[in-house]
């Protein structure tokens, strides 16, 4: 094993805008582009790059334990086919958070959020409404000027605010419908010291992540076969991409990766100081030990985080699926998190994506046996 690098991030700060970029509310709909973007991000390391009908995108990188793979389209369907197999669940939710159209109000759009919008946030915010073509929009509402004096410097309420894409009223109700999905509009945004800021990287970080494993995989031997699941609907707190993904996977453990805050006062976790590996009940000891040593014979930074109750993400739908899956949380720092300008260091990024790749080269079917607390 090779010592981390200070080489460039260039090629990884491109990854994330293209990830950042890409539409994909909750929701899938023809609007999110999401699907094909993260298919071809992922085809040229995958050996195999699937889409599944809740909209999770799946790519499969065969290990060495197979003799073969598999060349028929009823191998490839059958899956459990080749239960044999070990296999290694990667999953990261492609879904981001958005809004969705209420209410058509003399012109203007009355919203509501996907995902768990900040409402202190959203006043002129640039936004995109997907109705019968790419409408582009502002979040506005009533001046401060106009308001009550008791009310002048309070938070604006959700409620009150709308989305004017700038036509008549007869041309708005021909062009939109309630139902249609809202998308910020937002270019990422190099900042000082290696940081980028840009929308959706909750959880376009880890999808990126999940690709640069891929990428190292390469490179390395590996005898498990590595499933990298794009997983859909998270944000809005059904995990159906992570749920229905994790059944048909039929995985022998998995890695979760996601988001978690990172410079507030009440965790300790920053950005650049490595990825976070999950410490608590729902976080399988044995891949958690595992991890650790990994970075430290790669000599990797990594952080910890206590985990005493869930942590909202896809990890416990994957954790109980069928007669369990040993699953771990693996967390990327992020500043601002469900705001159009969430902020990652992306050399967190491409040291996650490389402990995820290490870890799968080491698994054996001795692994097998530590998954099993001894008595």
């Amino acid at each position: 094993m090779t010592k981390e690098t200070n080489d460039s991030s260039k090629p990884t700060i491109e990854l994330l805008k293209r990830l950042s970029l890409a539409v994909g509310v909750s929701g899938y709909g023809r609007e999110n582009n999401i699907h094909a973007v993260v298919s071809a991000e992922l085809t040229p390391y995958a050996d195999r790059v699937e889409r599944d009908r809740m909209g999770s995108v799946i790519g499969i990188k065969y290990g060495e334990q197979r003799q073969s793979s598999p060349q028929s389209d009823d191998q490839i369907v059958n899956r459990q086919s080749s239960i044999a197999n070990r296999k290694v669940m990667l999953a990261a939710h492609l879904d981001e958070i958005g809004a969705i159209v209420t209410k058509i109000d003399q012109g203007f759009l009355r919203f509501t959020e996907i995902g768990g919008l900040d409402s202190r946030i959203l006043m002129g915010q640039e936004v995109v409404v997907h109705g019968q073509r790419d409408l582009p929009g502002i979040i506005g509402s009533i001046p401060p000027h106009l308001l009550p004096p008791n009310q002048a410097n309070d938070k604006v309420n959700m409620a009150e605010m709308h989305i004017d894409v700038g036509l008549p009223p007869r041309q708005v109700e021909r062009l939109v419908q309630v139902g249609d999905l809202v998308s910020f509009a937002r270019t990422p945004t190099e900042l000082l010291n290696g940081l980028l800021s840009a929308k959706a990287m909750d959880n376009r970080s880890s999808v990126a992540a999940m690709v640069i494993c891929l990428q190292e995989l390469k490179k390395l031997r590996h005898q498990w076969d590595v499933y990298a699941v794009a997983t859909a609907d998270e944000e809005w707190g059904s995990h159906v991409g992570a749920t229905t993904q994790a059944y048909a996977i039929h995985p022998d453990v998995a890695i979760v990766i996601d988001v978690t805050f990172a410079d507030v006062d009440e965790i300790e976790v920053k950005l650049n100081a490595g990825p976070v590996i999950a410490l608590g009940p729902s976080n399988h000891a044995a891949l958690r030990k595992r991890l650790i040593k990994i970075c430290q014979e790669l000599e990797l930074k990594y952080q910890s985080e206590m985990m005493p109750s869930g942590a909202g993400t896809d990890a416990y739908a994957i954790e109980i699926s069928r007669e369990g899956v040993p699953t771990i949380l693996l967390s990327i720092p992020s500043r601002y998190m469900h705001s159009p300008v969430e902020t990652v260091h992306p050399k967190d990024v491409e040291r996650t994506g490389r402990l995820m790749a290490h870890f799968i080269a080491s698994l054996d079917e001795s692994f097998v046996a530590e998954l099993t607390p001894k008595t």
